[in-house]
């Protein structure tokens, strides 16, 4: 069994705001107490939308990062780098694009979707049909256990599962795997290698569920194995191979409730939005100007906050007390637009304030920014050679 661990990236497409905190950066910031967690910059999947304008990407990498250590990921905790520093992602797209049936690709869902989305740019590039692969790839390189992904993006975890099953069921049975499992089962010694062979034979012969469990179990305490030994006696016990990718899990995450300021989704295409580490007096600019209720044309007219795109923000940053407070002056006409929007400036210019904070360091000194991604890139790089290791033996490419 392989340790647990998160994986999730961002593409690099300019500022991050505030529906990237609330949508994804917060969750980070819980995970990475709970167990390992990589968090990458996917600046090769950028380029499978934005080939044909490049400087984009190079200016929002570090600006991107920043905004992370500014949400509170934290460095120590948590392993920050950049897709196209481990070079490994591409060796293992390229072996997995070799068995990838080419109808698994066209069949993602987002596939169709986004080229409709962007259908004033020809994405009917070799690089786009794969990004699929290499979204599968990023996962399976560090055998992470958990992707933290909202509903739409289950069918990638999907087909990423689909692929570690293909590549173990084609490559999981090593050369003499039978002889080298036997020889694995000797370095548990004598009276856990006896229990081992009974379990397996309680498991494969009568299909004692129970018996698979305590094999397993039997294996986690093992400490004088090495990591592929203990790989090859999963598979002994379970009767497969060696199991060499693992399959992870979705891991859904809720989806963001925080729109735009003008009550669509907030994008940076709509021009509706509010970035983080945004100056106090933007934000309070950005709110004082928001559209409300159509109907509240005079400050006498009573309105209703369910039309009200402020209404919105305060579902998200406001107390019980004041969303009463909101609801009854609105429809009363008892308060005015600009009093029902103070409540939120002053919580998105507090929310934002350790934010700032914590950039401006990163801001000072460049370099830590920097120091942070290639110690985050050293790591990473080291998981992702131990999988290619086992992937090019497996693949017939150890000679």
């Amino acid at each position: 069994m392989h340790a647990e661990r998160v994986l999730s990236g961002m593409r690099p497409t300019g500022r991050l705001h505030l529906g990237h905190y609330h949508g994804v950066l917060k969750n980070w910031v819980k995970l990475q107490s709970e167990m390992p967690c990589l968090f990458f910059v996917a600046d090769w999947h950028a380029l499978t939308t934005a080939y044909d304008d490049v400087s984009v990407i190079g200016d929002s990498v570090w600006e991107m990062v920043i905004d992370w250590l500014a949400a509170g990921v934290d460095p120590k905790q948590a392993t920050v780098f950049i897709q196209s520093r481990v070079l490994e992602h591409a060796e293992l797209h390229l072996l997995m694009s070799m068995m990838t049936p080419l109808g698994w690709l066209e069949r993602v869902p987002t596939y169709k979707d986004q080229q409709e989305k962007l259908a004033n740019k020809d994405l009917s590039t070799y690089g786009f049909l794969g990004y699929p692969l290499l979204m599968s790839s990023d996962i399976l390189i560090y055998r992470a256990s958990h992707v933290p992904v909202g509903e739409d993006q289950v069918p990638h975890i999907e087909f990423t599962r689909e692929l570690a099953r293909r590549f173990n069921h084609l490559y999981g049975r090593e050369p003499n795997f039978e002889e080298k499992a036997k020889e694995a089962v000797k370095k548990l010694g004598g009276k856990a290698g006896k229990l081992y062979l009974q379990l397996r034979t309680r498991f494969q012969q009568d299909g004692d569920k129970q018996a698979l469990e305590e094999g397993k179990a039997l294996l986690d305490e093992a400490k004088s194995l090495s990591q592929s030994d203990r790989e090859r006696l999963y598979g002994y016990l379970e009767g497969s191979g060696k199991t060499i990718l693992v399959e992870p899990e979705a891991k859904l995450t809720e989806a963001s409730r925080m729109v735009g300021l003008d009550g669509q989704k907030m994008s940076k295409s709509y021009n509706n939005t509010i970035y983080l580490r945004e100056e106090p007096e933007v934000i309070t600019k950005k709110i004082r100007t928001m559209p409300t209720d159509p109907a509240r044309v005079r400050r006498t007219d009573p309105g209703e906050p369910t039309r009200c795109p402020v209404w919105n923000f305060h579902q998200i940053y406001s107390d019980q007390p004041t969303q009463e407070w909101v609801l009854k002056g609105c429809r009363s006409a008892g308060i005015g637009c600009l009093e029902c929007k103070q409540p939120i400036v002053d919580a998105m210019i507090k929310e934002q304030e350790p934010i700032r904070e914590r950039a401006q360091q990163y801001l000072d000194d460049p370099g830590l920014v920097r120091a942070v991604v290639d110690d985050g890139c050293e790591r990473a790089r080291k998981l992702a050679q131990e999988t290619m290791r086992d992937v090019r033996e497996a693949m017939g490419l150890g000679y």
